[in-house]
């Protein structure tokens, strides 16, 4: 019989393809499903390394991807939300949820497939609401996956009778480190150990590998895995580097431990098989659900040394930018509201700190067009966005009470205080965007315009220090000479976008680069009007 392999290699990666496509629209409407509140789930329950294996297991699970999952973990490691441990704790319960989409797959529904995309078409196409489109979607996907399997298998069926096929899994059968390897190699190109697992089932189902061939390659795919997290961690925080370090040892010693146990664990799952009657494909699944359940209960105990071997491996400081409040005790609210606000403005204080931060990694950008500088600053902005609602729900509490005449004062102020601050995160984040646009299109600004940036943010992160240095003293002659800088900025501001118009005009740069420079010092000096709101609050409060 002579193979036609067009129509294999077509079928097949034209299979994998719709397969990939759809898990992850099937995870995307999920995760919108869910609404973006993953992060909060992360950051709430992550209590202990036990809860952080069970909002694992359920996030990846909503969002249909361990590595998915292990990148959002690996974020909010480097801002400063989760400690290590209970990282670790979510990374193993991620490798235990990814196993729902094999027992998805294992239902083998394929004959019904197309049907169900239908129905999923038919709700995203013909109902305008958000929330009728994301079930659409789920049911697209969730039959996506079923088509993709479907044409994946048909492709590998004729492949059966060749002898090199036949031949390679006689190797995998004898040598299961070349399996290990298989399955990991293969993850690493497609990114995806749903999608090989996928594969491995298509080829134990049609009968092209054997059981004892085809769990070395499912531990190979656990290994793969892990690349993921190691890219997004590249170029992050120590924390982060440990984090996907982590990742990266619970899978390959894992994968260790079971190719020593592999005789006595293909015995159990082809009993399992035989005794609960399953479908080949839903035997890999519980292969798999098995290998991952029990790799955790084994290394669990194992969390604390873990965090201590990669902390010994990936040295140094652990930089991060802390997304929680540090001074909002609930329970000076009642005792003593005076002692509260105080309290709100230590965190405030430190919000203002992150804000003068995010200006000079903007400016730092500007100069080294560094993507670091650039991800700091919006790590910074988000943590100047999260500060802002945490201090003005505890503010909000605070007015529940009885104040005197000067406390209600000062609340107002702090009030005011804290909105100003987010707005300085929202322009040096906006002039963040305007620099991506810039390295992006390439646009070049003279040296004469990056002299007058560096006058502008020079006296602009001078003057938002000032006024944060005049909040915490409460100085009313640190306000006034917020109040001096701050027209000096808006003087700059006119005199500079003057001189940038006749540059432009003078053809020294290009309209481009005319509209960056031009919005950048904008935004630099609105960040001087907010910096001065600061400063009359403070001068208001004058008794």
């Amino acid at each position: 019989m002579e193979m036609n392999w067009q129509e294999i290699l077509f079928s097949f990666f034209g299979g994998l393809g719709v397969f990939l496509f759809s898990i992850k629209y099937m995870g995307d409407a999920l995760q919108k499903a869910a609404g973006d509140k993953l992060r909060d789930i992360l950051d709430r329950f992550t209590t202990n390394p036990f809860m952080g294996v069970l909002v694992g297991i359920v996030v990846t699970i909503l969002i249909q991807s361990s590595s998915g999952t292990t990148v959002i973990v690996v974020g909010l490691v480097s801002a400063g939300f989760m400690t290590l441990r209970q990282a670790i704790g979510v990374i193993m319960g991620a490798n235990i949820g990814t196993t729902v989409t094999a027992f998805i797959i294992g239902l083998d529904v394929g004959a019904y497939a197309l049907p169900i995309m239908a129905v999923g078409a038919f709700l995203i196409f013909f109902f305008k609401k958000n929330k009728i489109q994301n079930i659409g979607q789920v049911i697209f996907g969730f039959g996506g996956l079923f088509f993709g399997m479907e044409t994946m298998s048909g492709a590998m069926k004729p492949l059966r009778e060749l002898p090199a096929f036949i031949d390679m899994t006689v190797n995998l059968s004898e040598m299961p480190i070349l399996g290990v390897a298989v399955g990991t190699i293969f993850t690493l190109i497609v990114q995806s150990s749903s999608g090989t697992i996928a594969i491995l089932q298509g080829l134990y189902a049609e009968g092209l590998v054997t059981l004892d061939a085809a769990l070395p390659v499912l531990f190979g795919d656990n290994i793969g895995t892990t690349i993921t997290a190691v890219l997004a961690a590249l170029g992050t925080s120590v924390a982060a580097r440990r984090a996907a370090a982590v990742h990266v040892l619970f899978n390959v010693i894992g994968s260790v431990i079971f190719l020593i146990l592999l005789v006595p664990f293909t015995a159990y799952v082809a009993w399992l098989g035989t005794t609960l009657g399953l479908e080949p494909k839903m035997e890999i699944a519980f292969a798999h659900g098995t290998f991952n359940v029990a790799n955790t209960l084994i290394q669990f105990p194992l969390i604390g040394l873990w965090a201590y071997l990669v902390t010994r491996l990936i040295p140094g400081e652990e930089v991060t930018i802390e997304f929680k409040p540090k001074h909002l005790d609930i329970h000076f609210i009642e005792q003593s509201p005076s002692i509260a606000l105080g309290q709100a403005k230590e965190e405030i204080l430190r919000m203002g700190q992150y804000s003068v931060q995010g200006l000079q990694e903007t400016y730092e950008y500007l100069k080294s067009k560094s993507s670091k500088n650039a991800e700091t600053g919006y790590q910074l902005e988000d943590a100047i966005n999260n500060l802002d609602s945490k201090i003005t729900d505890y503010l909000i509490l605070i007015s529940a009470e009885s104040l005197s005449a000067a406390d209600s004062t000062r609340h107002t102020m702090l009030m005011e205080t804290v909105r100003d601050i987010e707005r300085i995160g929202d322009h040096f984040e906006n002039i963040i965007e305007l620099i991506d646009y810039q390295v992006n299109n390439r646009v070049n600004l003279t040296e004469d315009a990056m002299e007058d940036l560096r006058e502008m943010f020079t006296l602009t992160i001078a003057t938002v220090q000032k006024s944060l240095d005049a909040l915490d003293t409460t100085s009313h002659e640190l306000a006034r000479e917020v109040a001096e800088q701050e027209d000096l900025i808006d003087k700059m501001e006119r005199k500079f976008r003057k001189k940038h118009i006749l540059r432009v005009n003078e053809g020294a740069c290009s309209a481009q680069a005319g509209i960056v420079f031009v919005d950048i010092v904008s935004n630099l000096e609105r960040i001087g009007d907010h910096s001065v709101n600061i400063a009359e609050a403070i001068l208001g409060n004058r008794t």
